[in-house]
């Protein structure tokens, strides 16, 4: 079975878990869904937690409003943990009852990944001591970063640049620490990854390119970090921001294939017919075996309207490149499609802080990716999806119109 008329039961009230059930609604399913969330906060949206809730900016993140959920006849249970589920016969165990599912949706998500225990000696629960993953994080590093904190940030990535970036606009002395020499060159190329790592240093960040090899408890609640260089680093606070793991616990409990991430087909069904997977914790299967987990807000939302239209049992959506953004100092970054260092890259050059690079295969856009440019971001999304040709000395003259390329002109 994949199509149900039935009730959905989605674990998971995340972005993924919550645009499920929207477009389940959206599609007219006629039966219960039901939304289950583990945290007590409506569902919110996790980029600004890391950008403008950290800064002070903006306090809420909800996606929707409780009535919303009344009104769309969802029922919404927050702050609710589930023990377990059982395929076969649909049922999803919380805390003192039992539900029934035609269908269920796992949209567990992930849980930040944490240091070795030989690498990592400070007590749970030290105060000095971070992750950003939940509101509930935000919140509580958002307490310790007065203006004078030390804070260290181990990871460079896109949550941990972020959040250095936070620090440094709430007045805070930040060192940032990761053993690559240019993070986010796999993920970004190497122009693109240079520009964005040079601006921490021209914003105050201490950057170091080192290992970890301890961490241990200081007076007063702080902590001091050794470094693979020898170096020692006394922090006031200290964020871990190296990725996540993919929470598929109850996945792999209810017997279903697990790689890296719950294995999903392109209609995001997993290996039981009555249970389906999204966001962050599926992993699609391709012809040749797993591709690469996407951890991304827009795979988030795709995924989930996937699910829905499966249930719905209606046309899949047309193929969309992949798309993500991050925002640090005065720097806006978009990554559309794939970068395959193997393919042609050409560069566009507005000015020294705005320029795009387009990565291309046979004449045609796979990749691209922008910095302060979100119209070129847009264009070469259209230009992907559309499979249109273009060549290198189009994408890199300034006076070439995009717009007019992805019109055909």
């Amino acid at each position: 079975m994949t199509a149900t008329t039935g009730h959905v039961v989605i674990v998971g009230a995340g972005l993924s878990g919550l645009s499920t059930a929207e477009a389940l609604r959206a599609g007219a399913h006629p039966g219960p869904i039901t939304l289950i969330g583990g945290e007590a906060d409506l569902p919110y949206d996790r980029p600004p937690l890391s950008k403008e809730v950290l800064r002070g900016e903006r306090q809420s993140t909800a996606l929707r409003m409780a009535d919303w959920f009344a009104e769309q006849g969802i029922t919404l249970l927050t702050g609710t943990t589930v023990a377990g589920i059982d395929p076969d016969s649909g049922t999803v165990d919380l805390p003192g009852r039992r539900l029934t599912a035609d269908m269920i949706v796992l949209a567990t998500g992930g849980t930040p990944r944490r240091l070795p225990g030989g690498v990592n000696t400070l007590p749970t629960g030290h105060p000095a001591l971070h992750e950003l993953r939940t509101v509930a994080d935000c919140r509580r590093l958002t307490d310790a970063l007065r203006p004078g904190t030390k804070l260290a940030v181990i990871g460079a990535g896109l949550i941990g640049a972020e959040a250095a970036a936070s620090a440094v606009a709430r007045g805070c002395h930040v060192d940032l620490i990761d053993p690559n020499e240019l993070p986010l060159a796999a993920a970004i190329g190497p122009e693109a990854a240079t520009l964005l790592h040079r601006r921490h240093a021209a914003h105050g960040v201490t950057t170091h390119q080192a290992g970890v090899e301890h961490i241990h408890a200081a007076d007063n609640d702080t902590v001091r970090i050794v470094l693979s260089t020898g170096d020692t680093i006394a922090a006031d606070a200290l964020l871990v921001g190296i990725g996540i793991t993919a929470d598929t616990a109850l996945a792999e409990a209810a017997g279903l294939a697990v790689d890296n991430g719950i294995l999903v087909d392109s209609r995001q069904r997993t290996s039981h017919p009555r249970v389906m997977a999204v966001g962050d914790a599926s992993r699609r299967h391709g012809p040749d075996g797993p591709l690469p987990r996407v951890e991304h807000w827009d795979h988030a939302l795709r995924s989930g309207q996937t699910a829905a239209a499966t249930i719905l049992d209606t046309p899949e959506q047309p193929p969309r490149a992949p798309w993500f953004w991050s925002d640090r100092y005065d720097i806006h970054l978009e990554m559309v499609g794939h970068l395959d260092p193997r393919a042609q890259s050409a560069i566009r050059l507005h000015t020294d802080d705005e320029l795009s690079i387009f990565y291309l295969r046979d004449g045609r856009c796979i990749g691209a990716v922008t910095v302060n440019q979100p119209l070129d971001a847009r264009a070469a999304q259209r230009l992907i999806d559309q499979h249109i040709p273009v060549t290198a000395d189009q994408l890199t003259d300034p006076a070439v119109s995009l717009r007019q390329l992805v019109r055909g002109r």
